[in-house]
């Protein structure tokens, strides 16, 4: 029933302008998006990095509906990659990493078209790969439900071949992950390990969440065992101290955790000081109402995750 609600308020015009408009909601919008447009997420970008931290940007948008749609998709993360380059934020660290790179969802640019979906979307990811090498970013292709994972990691092996520091996102929550991680743990893949979001059905996903623990868990083991780069992407203390203990065990020196922009802000700091790389996952552009409403309808349980975190400073 909550889940209905969210979707019914992020259809609706009229509440849309009165959400937008909320004096509560644009305090949540700077917690948790790091600016409207390119100009203003850079400089989240720059403070994030002075304090010790590296960056990860995701351009968010509506569902992209046509060509002409993915085509200004490509064109803002070029935008954003050039704004970097010129504030000197975009700088390879080493080969696998870099000081900033861009999250970018195959749906935004034409993954889901009816014709040659799959095709366009490999031809616009292989334009923004291009244009982060030339400024020294990397990037990273998120993953969306599971009815998408075969096309995403297709194109992530095509995109591989040119720039092989394309990194992969995984689901501790679906059923095949583990494998996943199997094929995907190999020298010199980046791997980002999270729980996720999606509302996914029992035939596919863990519907528990010590199950999904348990699935994250093994992912780890099998990532920090291999001679990739694992980034793990948790807010949970439990796994990241499970994923320091992973680390020593294997001695493995190439590897960061990853946290949403705005939730832990504290923790973050604290592990790059302890010497753990971290990296910072930041959302920008006009389109967050849309956004946040599809993050919260996809586990309602995001609706208690946000508000806490907009009461803790840890």
């Amino acid at each position: 029933m909550l889940r209905s609600a969210i979707l019914a308020v992020s259809r609706n015009p009229r509440l849309e302008r009165l959400i937008t408009a909320a004096p509560v909601s644009r305090g949540v919008v700077r917690r948790f998006v790091g600016g409207t447009d390119t100009a203003t997420v850079v400089e989240s970008a720059r403070g994030l990095v002075a304090s010790g931290l590296t960056v990860t940007l995701d351009h968010l948008g509506e569902d992209c509906i046509d060509r002409a749609h993915a085509e200004a998709v490509v064109g803002a993360y070029r935008d954003v990659l050039d704004a970097l380059e010129l504030a000197g934020l975009a700088e390879r660290l080493a080969p696998l990493t870099a000081r900033s790179e861009v999250s970018v969802k195959l749906s935004a640019i034409g993954q889901a078209l009816p014709t040659d979906g799959h095709q366009i979307a490999l031809e616009h990811a292989r334009e923004i790969c291009a244009a982060a090498e030339r400024v020294g970013a990397t990037v990273t292709l998120d993953m969306e439900d599971h009815t998408t994972t075969d096309s995403t990691l297709e194109v992530l092996a095509d995109l591989r071949a040119d720039f092989p520091a394309t990194a992969a996102v995984l689901q501790a929550y679906l059923h095949r992950t583990e494998g996943d991680c199997r094929d995907l743990a190999v020298a010199g893949s980046r791997v980002r390990l999270c729980k996720g979001a999606y509302r996914e059905p029992a035939s596919v996903a863990y519907q528990k969440r010590g199950q999904v623990n348990l699935s994250y868990v093994r992912c780890i083991n099998v990532l920090m065992a291999s001679g990739g780069y694992p980034m793990l992407a948790t807010h949970d203390p439990c796994l990241i101290e499970i994923g320091m203990q992973r680390a020593r065990f294997y001695e493995k020196s190439g590897y960061e955790f990853q946290m949403l922009y705005g939730i832990r802000p504290h923790e973050q700091l604290r592990l790059a000081e302890m010497g753990h790389p971290v990296r910072v996952y930041v959302p920008y552009g006009a389109q967050w109402y849309g956004y946040l409403m599809r993050r919260l309808a996809e586990r309602p349980a995001n609706v208690g995750f946000f508000a806490r975190a907009l009461i803790s400073t840890r």
